[in-house]
């Protein structure tokens, strides 16, 4: 069956899917974008992405190309139309097409809106969890501002590449000051030997994972204590158990960091038991 993208206001083929060359996302990365898990045929946790894009384009000042609930139903038909069970919906608003300059056009164009998604293999990303993955720790060299989902993601690439290189799944950032942000795709955790989660607060430095926000929910209920702190390499190395977050990977176990086992080498019984918990703290559309 062939996929089905939207592209500015239409349906169509995957294939024929195309926009402008003077488009200011190809030009400049000028846009933000979004991904949100397929389950079930639903969207899951789509609210809460609805509200970062909307942070995300008030902090660059791209307007909202439609109304929420417009959006919202047109990413529903993108589900719909490629028949998806499991998998993820890709969103991208870029600020629109522009004769080639820096500054913002005067007048304002109409924002670019492009939807698209794909299924994914669950058993396959079951299996991952089962085993866990192997992470690399690269230094920090992104713009300050991560917490703007933006599709300027040229550092990201370079670390997944370089953690693909080396045999590992996922690559954490580590700042100036010797800590952990986070990864390419995802956000950084470990567990202490006393069973105490810890992860980076979001207020900076950080994107704040949708993810992230709903398994804090899941620690408080099920009464795992939680520290929103910076942590090192070294520290993670020496934690019992570690993981990433991330929409696509809900909670992945991290068995090993840099070459160093984590804990007894195999997915920390915390990380697995978050994973099981998950989605029953999700919101379904």
């Amino acid at each position: 069956m062939a996929r089905i993208a939207y592209v500015n206001g239409s349906y169509c083929d995957l294939r024929d899917a195309a926009v402008n060359i003077e488009d200011r996302g190809y030009q400049f990365s000028d846009g933000v974008y979004e991904v949100c898990e397929i389950r079930n045929g639903s969207l899951v946790d789509l609210p809460r992405h609805m509200a970062r894009l909307k942070r995300s384009l008030g902090e660059i000042r791209i307007a909202m190309p439609m109304a929420e609930a417009a959006l919202a139903t047109v990413m529903h038909e993108v589900v719909r139309r490629n028949r998806i069970h499991y998998g993820l919906i890709y969103l991208q608003i870029t600020r629109g097409v522009a004769h080639r300059d820096h500054a913002f056009p005067s007048p304002a164009v109409k924002p670019s809106l492009t939807v698209t998604a794909k299924g994914l293999n669950f058993e396959r990303n079951q299996a991952i969890a089962a085993k866990g993955i192997a992470v690399i720790t690269v230094p920090e060299n992104r713009w300050p501002r991560v917490d703007i989902k933006s599709v300027s993601l040229l550092p990201n690439v370079l670390a997944k590449q370089q953690a693909k290189e080396q045999g590992a799944y996922e690559a954490w950032f580590v700042g100036p000051d010797g800590c952990v942000t986070e990864g390419s795709s995802s956000n950084a955790w470990i567990v202490t030997k006393s069973g105490t989660v810890v992860t980076r607060s979001a207020e900076s430095g950080i994107l704040p994972g949708i993810t992230r926000a709903v398994l804090i929910e899941v620690l408080a209920a099920l009464q795992i204590r939680l520290e929103e702190r910076p942590f090192t390499p070294a520290e993670a190395h020496e934690a019992a158990e570690a993981f990433v977050t991330a929409s696509t990977q809900i909670v992945m176990p991290v068995v090993k960091i840099d070459g160093k086992l984590i804990g007894t080498g195999s997915p920390g019984s915390i990380a697995l038991k978050l994973r099981d918990h998950f989605h029953g703290f999700s919101t379904f559309s």
